[in-house]
Formats: structure tokens, sequence, C-alpha cells
């Protein structure tokens, strides 16, 4: 396969073999590649006897989002994130909901160009709090994402990784150390899920979320997508929930997502918005404090609560922010209960908008 020298970014985290491959040391896939062969994710490859990542400085578009969005419901509310991803994906969902950037085979799907600066420039530019790498894994694109953070970081902006954490625990540790918050999808509690519908095992994806929520600064979120008949059981969900609880703690807020059909899972129904709410109520059953329910219409599955008093303290309709409570530190103001989060000054919320960004004319 062709790779342009435009393409041929030098990557991190690999070895040789001895038999003139090379062997990918990022996620736990290990792909062993030839001489022009990519890697399961598409855009990790051997040139010239290299690893190169051949994604660097180009993304499949730019957008300014609401953080809600991500979703990142208890890191600086209200605020708004400029988004981007490349494409390529180190797992194989049957049900993803992006494929046709995450299983992109054609380059030219990265329509638009920018270096880690121009991003920064842009964010800063368009008053946005955060950059986040989404859309498809940042995993994949690590070293783009990780230089693009240090140059936001230098903007004092921050950055926020969607992931299904897939990785090993070496580059996670270099990963997760330039990332403010992370959102990483736990796509269920099996790991007959794992291999069937994902092409991947969930020990290493429970190693991640623990790894970054005991040894980083990383503020955690985490997803999980419910497709009914395949992950969500009353068994599995409580499972899922008490193991958040014990080994994460109960300030890690959930997110139950509803499915819709896509890609190889068409003949699945829809979530019903019954089963992210029972869904929730387990969870919150099982002593999680922040439990949130998305792509469905639930005012009550969207608000924060105070896990002390009870009380509402950030309202949301979908994206939009309705009431907001919280002092500048984040304190309830009827108890005075810490709300677990990143929190500062509340302004004006940036609201449901979603504003396409083209580098090459913000820059």
């Amino acid at each position: 396969m062709n790779i342009q020298p435009g393409e041929a970014h030098p990557a991190r985290w690999w070895h040789a073999l001895e038999d003139r491959r090379i062997q990918c040391d990022l996620c736990p896939r290990d792909c062993k590649l030839h001489e022009g062969q990519r890697g399961a994710c598409f855009v990790r490859a051997m040139h010239q006897g290299q690893m190169v990542l051949t994604t660097y400085g180009r993304s499949s578009g730019f957008c300014i989002d609401p953080i809600e969005k991500k979703p990142l419901y208890n890191f600086h509310p209200g605020s708004s994130v400029l988004s981007f991803g490349t494409a390529g994906c180190n797992l194989a969902c049957k049900f993803c909901q992006n494929w046709d950037i995450s299983k992109s085979r054609e380059m030219d799907t990265l329509m638009d160009a920018a270096s880690p600066a121009a991003i920064a420039a842009t964010a800063q530019h368009y008053g946005s709090r955060s950059v986040a790498f989404t859309y498809n894994d940042p995993v994949i694109f690590a070293e783009y994402a990780m230089d693009t953070a240090d140059a936001c970081h230098a903007y004092g902006i921050q950055t926020v990784a969607v992931t299904a954490g897939y990785i090993h625990p070496q580059p996670a540790r270099e990963f997760f150390a330039k990332m403010d918050a992370a959102n990483i999808d736990l796509k269920a509690f099996s790991d007959e899920f794992y291999v069937k519908l994902c092409g991947a095992r969930l020990q290493p994806v429970l190693d991640t979320l623990s790894y970054v929520r005991h040894h980083t600064d990383c503020w955690l979120e985490i997803t999980t997508l419910l497709i009914p008949g395949q992950n969500d059981t009353e068994d599995e969900l409580t499972a899922l929930a008490r193991w958040i609880a014990k080994e994460l703690g109960p300030d890690v807020p959930l997110h139950f997502s509803a499915f819709h059909p896509d890609y190889k899972l068409l003949g699945t129904q829809a979530t019903p918005a019954v089963t992210l709410a029972r869904a929730r109520r387990i969870a919150m059953d099982a002593g999680l404090n922040y439990v949130y329910t998305g792509n469905v219409h639930d005012q009550e599955g969207d608000t924060t609560y105070c896990p002390c008093c009870h009380k509402p303290v950030i309202v949301r309709d979908w994206y939009e922010i309705l009431d907001y409570r919280l002092d500048a530190s984040g304190h309830c103001p009827c108890c005075g209960h810490a709300i677990a989060g990143r929190f500062a000054k509340f302004g004006k919320p940036f609201g449901a908008r979603r504003i396409p960004v083209r580098m090459a004319a913000s820059n």
C-alpha cells in the first residue's frame, strides 16, 4: 500500500522483530507489520522500516460543540469545546455510530489540515475552554493529540480525550498525562460482548479506567451505550455499576446512552427511553452519585443533583443549561457539599449550538 511522504510522520511505541517486521506497541492488538502494511487501525503503518502515523496534522473536520456533547457533565459545564478527529479506529465495533469516520479507508475524508499550534490558536480565537480529540479514537493518533495538547496548554486551553481506552499501559501513562479530562467508553461488562461485537477484550479497558482514575489528574467520566438484548440486562448493569463504585469510586459520572440502528446492527431496535431510566436507577442504587442518560429527551437524566441534599444543582434539557446553582468552586448552595468535577466561575452557557470551523479560513 502506497504511503505518501506527507503521511509518514514518525510514530512512537513500536519495536523491530527478527523477521524484518515491526510490532506496534500502542494498543493490545499488537499488530505485526511488513513493509508498506497498515495496522488494524489503518493509520499506523510500516514505512522504510519504521512505524509512521499517516494522519498527523489531518482531520475529518473541526467543530465547536457544547462540552456536554462529549459527554462531559461535571467538567466546566456550559463551556464550548473545539472538537476534531481523524480517520480509523483500533476497535471493530459492529454498532459504531461514527463508522463513516472511524472505519474510513479513504484518506480523502481528511478534508481539513492543521498543525497543533494552529488548533490551539483557533480554540483561543473562538473562546473555547478546551479542545476535544473525538469522532474517532484519539489513541490511534496519540502523537498528534499529545502535541496538540502541549500547544493548547501553552494558551491555557484544556484538552479532552473521548476514547474507548484500548491502549497499553506505557503509552497510556504518556497519553493521559497530557489530558485534562476524558470520557472513556465502557461498552459492556462482559468479555464476550467485547470479543463478538468489538473485536477486543474487556480487561484492558478496565485497566485504563483504573489507571486514569487513580494515577492521573485527568477528570474521568464514563459512557455505556445500551444496546437492546446485548448489554442491558439487570445483572450486567448491576455488575458494571458496582465495579465502578468499588474500583473507581462513587463520584465518577456514568452516562447511559441510547443506541440507534447503525453500521452492522441495522436490524437491532433503538434503545427505549425506559431502558435508560431503568439503568440509571440501577446505577444509583449501586451507589453512584452522578448518573446521566443520553440520546433521549430526559430532563431528570440530564440534571446534576447534589448527592448530599439531593437538590438539583445543574438543570439541563438536552445540551441546554436551564439553571446553574453552583458557586465558582462547585459547591451546592443548599448544603455546601462539594460537587465532584472541575468548575469555575459560570458565565453565559454556550448552549446547544454546533459551529463548523474550517481551519484554513480561521488561521
